[in-house]
């Protein structure tokens, strides 16, 4: 009776973490797809601050029950940094929504298109190596899931750069300036957590070699 108060049946970190990636995924989605159309009104700010919303809760259940458990599948401190930076995933594709939404930027952008796929693209190869955790053995094709975010983050650090430079050189507009580097700079930040995710997952199966 008192291992089933410390850790209930009914709950799975797996499965939350499933979800929490899933929300993560979605998240991108619908970032792609606002930055394509460069569309960002009340509604579709509303959406994505839905995602966040779900996204903070997932990461709300985890750490309580991570509070509640006495035996955990891996690291405690390592699922609570996992929980974490999938948070700061959502939290930060939101502020950059946000921001166009406020800016009111208009016109497509190719350099934040480019940046979306890159940053669809290293979500999607988190959430696998996510999904992986569940099934240790194939710890090959999650440490091959980490290293194809790693090398997304060097890309989008080269992106960056560029579209600095290009934004620098061409943009006559000092306040334009200011409002696209904060975004450029962002939508590299995801990456960049993107990459923090991939380290967390890769210690999680260094520890259970």
């Amino acid at each position: 009776m008192v291992l089933v108060r410390f850790f209930p049946k009914e709950f799975s970190f797996f499965d939350v973490f499933d979800e929490h990636v899933g929300l993560a995924v979605e998240a991108s989605q619908l970032f792609r797809e606002l930055v394509e159309r460069s569309a960002v009104d009340e509604i579709a700010l509303a959406r994505m601050q839905s995602i966040e919303h779900s996204a903070d809760e997932t990461t709300h259940m985890l750490i309580d029950q991570l509070n509640k458990t006495f035996i955990t599948p891996f690291d405690r401190e390592d699922i609570y940094s996992l929980a974490k930076e999938l948070d700061d995933i959502v939290d930060t594709l939101t502020t950059i929504v946000n921001r166009m939404r406020v800016y009111r930027l208009a016109g497509p952008n190719k350099n934040l298109i480019e940046f979306s796929l890159v940053i669809d693209e290293s979500i999607r190869a988190v959430a696998s190596a996510v999904k992986g955790l569940r099934h240790m053995k194939n710890r090959k094709a999650i440490t091959k899931c980490c290293v194809e975010v790693n090398t997304l983050e060097n890309v989008g650090d080269s992106m960056r750069d560029k579209v600095l430079a290009e934004l620098f050189e061409t943009e006559s507009n000092p306040i334009n300036v200011i409002k696209w580097k904060e975004i450029y700079e962002n939508a590299e930040n995801v990456l960049d957590i993107c990459e923090d995710v991939a380290n967390v997952v890769e210690s999680i199966v260094v520890k259970q070699a």
